[in-house]
């Protein structure tokens, strides 16, 4: 079958995905993989893509996580974060020990075990936010806090990102001299990208702005090429060069990307007054349909075909899931509901209800099974079917326990 067919198909898979989506109002992200999966072993997609798929669905990765970073508002979260310190730490750390315990027990493996914790404790803000708003709780003060500790949690999972992985691939021994070295590459690039940050990006203020070369080699400059035209180019490149940075220091592209939209501020698209666009708006509009609707959901459905169904292999991790999946739940709701109320003061009511948004997994927990199952073969499996079904189970159960605890939940 010719690439563009395959595409076609994907393509089509997405538009149905996301009708569904709206119908269950559950995230997109289920349903492309579910799709993904139906559609492999009806045989309308092969069980090895092409390289342009494969190639198609990376650029996917790293554009839904610049999307993400670049959809951060580092201001307001930097004023939430006080509050929200105990949520993400907690909220993250205790589902991260767990996830590491069940798969330590199951499979005997510490890698496989500390990248199974790693794709277990990111928290899914999308799915949570968007249930939020359909129950008219997206301006509650639990939204407040599920958004800023998610954000941290994202920040801190993107650094362990960047360490694990060298370790749990070899690329990096696990010694002290050899988790020392992958932490200072880790330093040594946040460093480099903090750094052209502050150079390669600054607006129309500073001191490097006195400098006459300087002066025209800045973000802004780029972005208002062409009256806004080059805006969306310029953007990705950075995105690209950036995750190709990460790369050259031994770390997922998605790290690159993630930490270039991050350091990407609104301040920079105050361009053309004359055209009265808010062009910072626009970009973000325009960026998250890229990540979400027709590049970054080739990534899903191409990773969604990797689950071949075989009923045995399905009897053998359906115990391995609900296991995982309950303590997850249990797990979650606690150390986040909890750290909620006795670190951020937040009411009982809003605790648990922070408690229960934080239960999504969704795109940084793929995108460490993409690096971990299909990239490196770290993951068995039986391991990389038991995660995708227990994420199954914790996305379902978000908008289900978001609308079942509204009713207790104080009148703003």
């Amino acid at each position: 079958m010719h690439d563009l067919s395959l595409l076609a198909i994907i393509w089509t898979s997405v538009l149905v995905a996301s009708f569904i989506a709206r119908r269950t109002r559950l995230t997109p992200v289920l349903w492309y993989l579910f799709l993904g999966a139906v559609m492999v072993n009806l045989g309308f997609l092969p069980e090895t893509m092409p390289i342009f798929i494969v190639n198609f669905a990376e650029l996917g990765i790293i554009v839904i996580m610049f999307a993400l970073g670049f959809e951060e508002n580092t201001g307001h979260f930097l004023q939430s974060v006080k509050r929200s310190w105990g949520i993400a730490l907690f909220g993250a750390l205790v589902p991260f020990l767990v996830s590491y315990s069940v798969a330590l027990t199951i499979w005997d493996n510490h890698n496989i075990a500390l990248l199974c914790g790693l794709a277990m404790s990111a928290t899914a803000v999308s799915l949570t936010m968007v249930s939020l708003k359909s129950e008219g709780l997206s301006k509650s003060p639990a939204a407040v806090g599920i958004m800023t500790s998610t954000v941290i949690d994202s920040i801190s999972s993107v650094a362990l990102v960047a360490i694990l992985i060298p370790i749990t691939t070899g690329n990096a021994t696990l010694t002290v001299d050899g988790v020392l070295l992958t932490i200072g590459k880790v330093i040594a690039f946040f460093i480099v990208v903090t750094f052209f940050g502050a150079w390669l990006f600054p607006a129309e203020k500073g001191w490097l702005t006195k400098v006459p070369f300087f002066k025209h080699l800045n973000l802004p400059v780029m972005l208002a090429m062409g009256r806004g035209q080059y805006m969306i180019l310029a953007l990705l490149l950075i995105a690209v060069l950036v995750g190709v940075l990460a790369h050259k220091f031994g770390f997922h592209p998605a790290v690159g990307a993630y930490m270039a939209g991050l350091i990407i501020k609104k301040e920079y698209f105050d361009f053309h007054p004359e055209r009265q666009v808010d062009f910072h708006k626009q970009a973000l509009e325009m960026i998250n349909n890229i990540a979400y609707s027709w590049i970054g959901p080739v990534f899903f459905v191409t990773l969604g075909s990797k689950l071949i169904f075989d009923s045995e292999l399905a009897m053998t991790v359906l115990p391995y899931s609900l296991i995982l999946f309950v303590c997850l739940f249990v797990g979650q709701v606690l150390s986040a509901g909890l750290a909620a109320r006795f670190t951020g003061n937040f009411d009982w009511a809003s605790s648990w209800m922070i408690g229960f948004g934080m239960l999504g997994r969704a795109e940084l927990a793929f995108v460490v099974m993409d690096i971990a199952f299909v990239e490196h073969q770290i993951f068995t499996l039986e391991t990389f079917y038991t995660l995708m079904l227990t994420a199954f189970l914790l996305n379902v159960c978000v908008p289900l326990t978001i609308r079942w605890w509204k009713p207790r939940m104080p009148v703003t």
